[in-house]
């Protein structure tokens, strides 16, 4: 037996139209995917008058929120705390030790951390659920998939019947999965996805990280702040290897510096796991048959999109090779009344950009004023220590498409801030044009360049000079202090 939604009453001219609408019945959306493409998405268009039901497998936030972004960000926060503790002594503090010793060394209880981040995802996902339900969003939770652009098919509970929703305008945000090598399976106890560190009770003896890319970069620096022996595997010759290369090779520096193994251009073929009991630990070959080993691994060798099975090109959305559909700069499929959003877009694997292309797509759905995503003005942040945020054009796009440009550095030591803070390790890049001044881009490593890049991105979306934002006043001392001064370095005397 299959259930269809029921089309909304049409109200009386008496009664209040929801959310300032004056349609006389609301538009039905079906949002498949309850990540930041789709709740956000969901609650733009709730605002705009819309009828509007979120379905979602897992839980409210989608993978970004229970098992990616927020978890694996909480756990950075807590190495981070870790990082600070280690220069301590740097600024003079000493921990008193126990009783008959001089000295006690911070140590973590990676139990206690997991507990913790998983109960901060989970909080947020209930946060979310709540105010879904607050603006009277309707929740399925489970399976979705399209039957024809105009209708999507919920499987629930085994055993419960399929639920059929009707839409006017369906979303597609459904996210992705991480990419699982058929040569190194993840058991969930010594082989392990991004997805699955949160069930280890202890700290890894020695964990092999594969793959240098932001995630792998990101996991390895936290462990390792943590306390933890790291491997880092890198098939390419360093790691970010997309990145700022002045970003990256500092990275590798710092990463070299406290302790971590990075070995570049070693591609890992397989991945076993051997031995039993108290001698159990994990084999990784490399290309060149050499045999890495570790009680642990991380696999972090990328993502696949979720978009298999999901009746996606019969309804008429067209699928790149890759696996991602296909959209334009509004978020339209190649489907009539059909939008994607998010990691399943391959657009740009970033929450921000997911729920955007999610905002934009109700907006441009319902007929409201709406921009098209520049994806030129989206800042990103790779959360190792420090930082890495980025916007605008990189040096290398630059290069590529044969701009004219400057660049300008500044390093973070000469930062008097930074000085007291104890900080040495980072820099603010700022590229403009060398005769129209407009910021191009910019990039910043430091201790939470995620909070520094913003003024570069309000001026790589305005227009802005570098003398205009060398101009703006900052506080003396600051950490933002070295963007207006890298500024005013871009500055070139008019003939």
């Amino acid at each position: 037996m299959t259930h269809t939604r029921p089309t909304p009453p049409v109200p009386s001219e008496t009664d209040q139209q929801p959310h300032g609408s004056s349609d006389l019945q609301a538009t039905r959306i079906v949002v498949l995917g309850g990540g930041p493409g789709g709740y956000e998405a969901a609650l733009v268009a709730r605002r705009l008058g819309a009828d509007v039901t979120v379905v979602e497998r897992q839980g409210l936030g989608g993978a970004a929120v229970l098992t990616d972004v927020v978890p694996s960000k909480t756990l950075i926060a807590t190495a981070e705390w870790m990082t600070i503790a280690d220069t301590a002594a740097e600024l003079g503090i000493r921990v008193d030790g126990a009783a008959g010793s001089t000295s006690q060394k911070h140590h973590v209880d990676l139990a206690a951390v997991n507990t913790r981040v998983m109960a901060l995802a989970a909080a947020q996902s209930a946060d979310i659920r709540a105010r879904l339900e607050r603006e009277d969003i309707r929740v399925v939770m489970g399976q979705g998939r399209l039957d024809g652009p105009s209708r999507v098919v919920v499987d629930t509970e085994p055993g419960q019947a399929e639920v059929v929703l009707d839409a006017d305008v369906v979303l597609v945000s459904t996210g992705s999965t991480p990419r699982v090598l058929p040569t190194a399976v993840p058991d969930g106890e010594r082989i392990f996805t991004w997805t699955q560190v949160y069930n280890l009770k202890a700290l890894p003896e020695k964990l092999v990280v594969v793959g240098s890319g932001v995630t792998g970069a990101e996991f390895a620096g936290a462990y390792n702040a943590l306390g933890c022996e790291v491997v880092l595997i890198s098939s390419r010759d360093r790691v970010l290897p997309g990145e700022d290369a002045d970003a990256a090779n500092l990275i590798e520096e710092v990463f070299r510096g406290r302790g971590m193994t990075v070995m570049g251009r070693s591609r890992a073929e397989s991945a076993v796991v051997v031995g039993e009991g108290a001698d159990k630990h994990v084999e990784v070959t490399l290309s060149d048959g050499t045999v890495v080993t570790g009680s642990h691994l991380l696999m972090a060798v990328g993502s696949t999109p979720n978009t298999e099975g999901l009746g996606l090109e019969e309804a008429g959305v067209r699928l790149t090779a890759s696996g991602h559909i296909e959209v334009d700069k509004v978020s339209r499929t190649s489907a009539r009344g059909v939008y994607a959003a998010g990691d399943c877009t391959g657009v740009f694997p970033l929450a921000s950009v997911a729920a955007m292309q999610g905002r934009v797509a109700m907006s441009h759905a319902l007929g409201d004023a709406v921009q098209p995503i520049r994806l030129r003005t989206v800042a990103a942040n790779i959360f190792t220590a420090p930082e890495i945020a980025t916007v605008g054009y990189s040096e290398k796009k630059l290069v590529d498409q044969g701009s004219k440009y400057v660049t300008t550095i500044l390093p973070l030591s000469r930062n008097p801030r930074a000085k007291m803070l104890g900080m040495r390790d980072g820099f603010v890049k700022l590229f403009s044009h060398p005769e129209a001044g407009v910021v191009l881009g910019g990039v910043v490593v430091a201790p939470r360049a995620s909070e520094l890049i913003f003024p570069i991105t309000l001026a790589v979306a305005n227009r802005l000079t570098a003398d205009s934002v060398a101009d703006a006043f900052t506080v003396y001392p600051s950490l933002s202090g070295s963007i207006a001064e890298v500024a005013r370095m871009s500055h070139h005397r008019g003939e």
